[in-house]
């Protein structure tokens, strides 16, 4: 039987939820050691942390 490998789009999945509930429990903290108090701070950031755990995640889109 082949082994069943974790796909990096779940992978990444599974940070984003983490760091999520993190911040819905009120213990995520920012790079400088503060509260995160925004949500759109909070998906930066764990979008931010999928991408170094080897997460296919795209870039964000800009408006040109």
């Amino acid at each position: 039987m082949a082994k069943k490998t974790t796909s990096s789009s779940s992978k990444g999945k599974r940070k984003i939820h983490k760091v999520m509930e993190e911040h819905k429990e009120g213990t995520l903290r920012s790079g400088s050691g503060k509260k995160v108090q925004s949500r759109k701070q909070a998906v930066a950031i764990a979008l931010s942390e999928a991408r170094k755990s080897g997460a296919k995640i795209p870039k964000k889109k800009t408006k040109s």
